[in-house]
């Protein structure tokens, strides 16, 4: 594609736009997400029951993740005593203390919504909570026998005293402070027990032998609960004065010393292995705990107030997620059936299907099996030489690792990059790893400093004479779960420069080729956000010379300075911008003389918005680049990313229609406010859930034509 306007070197900026009020804190813009999150299980109407819960559980497991990565790192730079202030103005401990107002009150507006609306109306589907307290002396009686044969075993009584040392606790775990009397010396005693993270957390009295339930009510009792009731099961002789609920969150993030490991799969697995023992950045424990056993855990556990967090009721409800489980469809979301067009119109033959023409998929809504099929195909057809594929969360059960496996075992060359250090995915590709060894394949862990979060496989195929390349790009993981969850864009091509650019990338990956003339791609480190900030000056340039200026990027987080610069400098020459974020956004919109051009939402739905989208209208020849990165420092600068354009107008027209259906949202859109702040999208115009319209968009096009035209 040729650019009207030929790109122009970076230029200073007109403005400073140096001032801390132009920026929204990078902490504190992920706290307004996660509660964009919540606030779709605090308001009946949203959702269906089921899915109003599972929203509670998501929100929690994100703060989880949160606090283990995020809030360690500042808690980090506060212990070293650094003191520089952030670009909107704060320093870490001013961070930390904000961090803990907010999510505080997060934590109640989650418990008042659980406790008082969400098991209320659950109760009267017949789903619920009991207590062991509640129940009958029989079933207690029969819950006492199930205790004794599939829990009792597991359990293990840690005693704390002169002869026991202070017990290790994991990361994540739920434990019982148990304070005890000796009754044959009446000395008072303390021991801990771990809830066992292999038991199920709910346990689901109607399949438990011998407990008798109206097969129409469903009742759970928490793993907890029940262990806290049998306690003297495992102090005998001894009288259990109370116990008390807490639970723990470490530092998780891996350190490696990439110039140090000569073996990074064993620096890897030794670094999962010490992320049980980083250190407590917060310890959860209920407001009835004992200022005693308080302080005792404190100084055990070396935290402060600031990491100490009181909480009514369950600790962990991120384990709600499994009520999904609950055969109870009408009280959960219609299941989606996703189209593929690429089946439906040419079959089995993926690769006539790209010969034909450039295929663009848009998951969930467009089905995830083409791009398993792209593998598996490869891996069963004689004429194709070689694949290459990156992989970075794949899942636990992979069927695109399995047919790479099957490719190598016939003979084919194999090559895979298996990201290591993706976060909370490491043991899975670890496992993955060894596998596609075990079978021939070439592996490849990564680059020394980065990680590589590009999408991108690429078969070699013999046609006739010819060497032809097919290549998968995409703005998502090789997963087919997340492929049904997470809205992303699959491109299929066989473009002669991508295909070009591709090989050369998979040649810096696999050796030591350092290419940096990419004809097409956008690759960081090394041009993605040069290139960017060049066609935001480009738009400039048309807004001066037509009043043309337009562009909408779409993205899950947006933190880069520099980016975030040129974007207010761009809406200060009038180009319109809309920014359709779904997470982290440092850019104020709507401030007088800095961002007035400016529009930014959030989409929060059924479906995660994962896609990433940046299109420029170019004078009217529109340029659009799709991929894996996000407009962040981490992606810019310390990962190997990819942002692929795309050609074919039909596509181009495609994604900007889908766009322009997300930007028009009023249902489950969020606008963020000059300070920082969001709020519902609240007009007076036609009701529209963008997320909603491409589902039912997608039952269309899977309905026979007759029924079509009977259904007009």
């Amino acid at each position: 594609m040729q650019h009207a306007v030929e790109a122009i070197e970076t230029k200073p900026l007109s403005q400073d736009f140096s001032d801390t009020g132009y920026y929204v804190n990078r902490e504190l813009s992920w706290i307004y997400f996660n509660q964009r999150v919540l606030e779709e299980a605090l308001h009946p109407g949203l959702h269906p029951l089921l899915e109003r819960v599972k929203f509670i559980s998501i929100f929690s497991s994100n703060l989880d993740e949160y606090f283990m990565i995020r809030v360690a790192g500042i808690e980090d730079q506060f212990e070293a005593g650094i003191q520089d202030r952030t670009i909107d103005g704060f320093t870490p401990l001013e961070q930390l203390e904000k961090i803990r107002e907010m999510v505080l009150q997060q934590l109640r507006e989650r418990n008042k919504c659980f406790y008082n609306d969400l098991l209320p109306a659950m109760q009267r589907e017949g789903i619920g909570f009991v207590r062991f307290s509640e129940l009958s002396e029989p079933r207690k009686e029969t819950l006492r026998s199930f205790f004794r044969r599939e829990i009792f075993p597991v359990l293990t009584p840690l005693a704390f005293d002169t002869g026991h040392p202070f017990p290790f606790m994991s990361n994540l775990s739920l434990n019982l402070a148990i304070e005890l009397e000796d009754e044959e010396v009446g000395i008072l005693k303390f021991a801990r027990v771990k809830v066992p993270s292999v038991l199920p957390r709910m346990i689901r009295l109607n399949d438990i032998k011998g407990f008798e339930e109206d097969s129409n009510v469903i009742r759970f009792i928490w793993l907890e609960d029940l262990i806290e009731n049998n306690l003297g099961e495992l102090f005998p002789k001894m009288r259990i004065i109370k116990s008390h609920l807490f639970r723990l969150i470490r530092d998780a993030d891996i350190e490696i010393e990439e110039d140090e490991a000569g073996d990074l799969l064993a620096t890897i697995e030794q670094g999962i292995l010490s992320r049980r023992y980083g250190k407590v950045v917060r310890l959860d424990i209920t407001p009835e705990m004992p200022d005693a056993v308080r302080k005792l855990l404190k100084k055990n556990l070396e935290v402060t107030e600031r990491n100490v967090y009181e909480i009514e009721g369950v600790l962990g409800l991120g384990a709600l997620i499994e009520l999904l489980k609950v055969e109870r469809p009408e009280l959960k979301d219609e299941p989606l059936v996703p189209i593929n067009p690429i089946e439906n119109k040419f079959g089995s033959d993926i690769f006539r299907a790209i010969s034909a023409a450039d295929q663009l998929l848009y998951h969930p809504y467009d089905s995830f099996q083409p791009v398993v099929d792209f593998i598996d195909r490869a891996a069963n057809d004689p004429n194709v030489l070689s694949i290459k594929q990156t992989l970075y969360r794949v899942g636990s059960n992979s069927p695109i690792v399995k047919s790479l496996m099957k490719a190598a075992e016939a003979g084919k060359q194999v090559a895979v990059l298996v990201e290591l250090k993706a976060r909370f995915d490491e043991e899975n590709n670890i496992v993955w790893a060894r596998a596609l060894e075990d079978v021939g394949a070439h592996v490849i862990y990564g680059l020394p400093g980065l990680k590589t979060h590009a999408k991108l496989a690429m078969i070699v195929r013999r046609e006739r004479q010819n060497i032809k390349q097919y290549l998968h790009l995409g703005t998502g993981n090789y997963n087919p779960a997340t492929g049904k969850i997470y809205t992303d864009y699959s491109l299929f091509t066989t473009n002669e420069q991508l295909s070009s650019d591709v090989a050369e990338l998979f040649n810096a990956l696999t050796g030591y080729s350092r290419h940096t003339a990419y004809k097409k791609l956008l690759v960081s480190p090394i041009n993605t956000r040069k290139r960017i900030i060049e066609m935001i000056e480009r738009e400039i340039e048309w807004q001066r010379k037509s009043k043309s200026g337009r562009i909408i990027m779409k993205m899950n987080a947006l933190v880069d300075a520099k980016t975030i610069r040129a974007l207010y400098q761009a809406s200060c020459e009038g180009v319109q911008i809309d920014l359709i974020v779904r997470g982290i956004c440092c850019l104020k919109p709507g401030i007088t003389g800095v961002s007035e051009n400016i529009r930014v939402i959030s989409i929060i739905g059924r479906f995660l918005e994962h896609s990433r989208a940046y299109y420029f209208h170019n004078g009217g020849k529109q340029e659009l680049y799709l991929g894996s990165a996000d407009i962040m420092p981490r992606n810019l600068d310390d990962r190997v990313e990819t942002l692929f354009p795309v050609f074919d107008k039909n596509c181009i027209n495609s994604v900007k229609s889908d766009l322009d259906l997300l930007m028009s949202d009023n249902m489950k859109a969020w606008a963020m406010k000059p300070d920082g702040s969001y709020s519902k999208i609240d007009n007076n115009a036609e009701k529209v859930n963008s997320q909603a319209l491409f589902v039912s968009r997608s039952a269309i096009k899977k309905t026979p034509n007759k029924l079509k035209k009977k259904t007009i």
